[in-house]
Parts: C-alpha cells; sequence; structure tokens
C-alpha cells in the first residue's frame, strides 16, 4: 500500500518561527527561492513517479502562477495552506473563513479544479482551534492534515487519534489524516517529516516509518525550502527557531532520495481511499476497520 508524499509550498522567510520579526508586508522585499526549490522537489518525484499532495501558501500562488500549473500538470494534487500562514490559533473563525476563501479561490483558478484538501500552517489546529474543522467542511474540504497528535511548544493534541479519522461536524464530515508518529510505550515520536526528518539520522527515520508502516501507511511532509542549503541565513526569531529551521539543510536532499527509493507514495486523497477500502473489506470480512470515526 501507498503512503502519501505531501508538501508544504512556502518561501524560507515565511516559517511560523520568523513571523514576529520578519511582518508580511515585508515579504516581497526578501528574494524568493520558491520556485527553483519546487522545481527541485518536482524532479526528485517525477524521477520516481511519484505524485503527492501540495498545500500552497495564496500569497506564493497569486505571485507564482506558474509554479501552481506546474504542480497541477504534473499531476499532482493541489491543497490549501492558507493565504497569509497565520496559524489558527490566532485567528478568529471569521478571519479563518475569508483567509480559507481566499487561498482556494486563488488556486482553483488557476488549475480550474476544487481544493478538497486543507493543511494548517504549523499545524495549529490544536484543541482551542478545532473549531477550524466545522469551518473547513462548510467551505468543501473533505481532507484535512493540520492535527500533530504530540506534544510540541507551539502545536500539537498529544492525545489525538494517530490514524486517520473521519469526524462529524455541524457543517459535515471531514476526514483528518494526521502525519507519521512513531508511538514506543506510552511515547510518541513525531516521525513525519520535516525537522524531525532532518534532526534524525537516515537510519532512524527509516526505523521509524518503516515501525509505523506495519500498522498501516503514513503521511509523510517537507518543505520545499528544507532542499536549499544555499538560502539567506536570516537573523530573526529565537535560537531554538533559527536551529529548527537551518539544522542539517545540507542532507536533506540525500534522505529524500533515500526515502524515495524505500517507501511508495501518493497524493493524499488516493492514499485515504486506498485505507477506506481495505477497512470497508475488513469490516465485511468480520474484522477491525482500523481507521477511526468520531
Amino acid at each position: 500500500m501507498f503512503n502519501a508524499f505531501t508538501v508544504d509550498v512556502e518561501d524560507y522567510f515565511q516559517v511560523s518561527g520568523f513571523e514576529r520579526h520578519i511582518p508580511r508586508h515585508d515579504w516581497p522585499s526578501y528574494p524568493s527561492r520558491v520556485e527553483q526549490n519546487t522545481e527541485r522537489l518536482l524532479a526528485m518525484l517525477d524521477a520516481r513517479g511519484v505524485t503527492g499532495t501540495f498545500f500552497i501558501l495564496g500569497w506564493i500562488a497569486e505571485r507564482f502562477p506558474q509554479i501552481v500549473r506546474r504542480i497541477h500538470d504534473a499531476g499532482h494534487e493541489i491543497g490549501s495552506h492558507s493565504h497569509w500562514h497565520r496559524r489558527v490559533f490566532h485567528l478568529t473563525p471569521d478571519q479563518f473563513r475569508e483567509d480559507l476563501r481566499r487561498s482556494c479561490a486563488v488556486l482553483e483558478s488557476i488549475t480550474g479544479t476544487a481544493v478538497r484538501s486543507y493543511r494548517a500552517p504549523s499545524f495549529s489546529v490544536v484543541s482551542d482551534s478545532r473549531w477550524a474543522l466545522e469551518i473547513l467542511a462548510e467551505q468543501g474540504i473533505h481532507i484535512d492534515s493540520s492535527i500533530y497528535p504530540v506534544a510540541h511548544d507551539h502545536y500539537g493534541i498529544p492525545d489525538a487519534e494517530t490514524a486517520p479519522q473521519l469526524i462529524s461536524t455541524p457543517s459535515g464530515a471531514i476526514w483528518e489524516t494526521p502525519p507519521a508518529v512513531f508511538e514506543w510505550g506510552r511515547r510518541r515520536w513525531p516521525a513525519g517529516g520535516g525537522g524531525y526528518f532532518r534532526l534524525a539520522p537516515w537510519r532512524a527515520s527509516r526505523f521509524m516509518l518503516r515501525q509505523i508502516y506495519r500498522r498501516r501507511p503514513f503521511v509523510f511532509y517537507i518543505h520545499p525550502w528544507e532542499l536549499d542549503p544555499e538560502q539567506p541565513r536570516l537573523r530573526a526569531g529565537s535560537r531554538a527557531g533559527r536551529f529548527r529551521h537551518y539544522v542539517n539543510l545540507h542532507s536533506t536532499p540525500c534522505k529524500l532520495e533515500l526515502l524515495l527509493q524505500h517507501f511508495r507514495f501518493t497524493t493524499l486523497s488516493r492514499y485515504l481511499g486506498q485505507l477506506t477500502e481495505g477497512a470497508n473489506e475488513q469490516a465485511a470480512a468480520g474484522h477491525g476497520a482500523g481507521l477511526a470515526h468520531r
């Protein structure tokens, strides 16, 4: 069975760790590297015949529509990563709804295809912002990947389901598809990608992902800027934030090549489709379904 390969398309200066020091109205003054980094990632995926889900920032799509077309034309799935990369728990419901609508509108105008998947900036659907799921369902989003079921100082719901789950809201049902989590005893270790993938040695990542895969296929994520060790070094954010951003950028391309060699990947919707199909078959046979419903 295929795992899900997902990408959060944003530029190096737009990460949440820098937002207090880099106002959004200053974004146009920074040299963009998102196009060349996304092209590099697309080439790596194309070489392996992999299609994935690209969650694209609306601000990026407005200024670089050719990136969106390139991703779409290569057969990848297009999702929203918000418009302004503002964390959900900093927004009111109305602000969140407007941001979501704006990002989806620009993406749909470029591709001619409805946006049906979403990932919040910095996995910012937490216990106090679960209300966002109802708005996502209300706006036609079918698949969300915004809840990281781990303990973290900036995000996460530690006791959330680690398996994909169908969540009922007053506006309809929505699938939640969390990134990969390695469970060891009572501890949960984030293993789904990003800074964790850069920080861990390849053998450790491979071990954790293989153990996770024994239970079910997993969701992996990465940012295009993580393939770019030559990006400008910004004197922004905290020391810990800069470490998280810059650690092991030089080794990410090699690790990613190894990941694509050792595991099979597809889009988030196809990943979920194979799981639900398999769960239905197991249920018909009288076995456990392996997916959660809430």
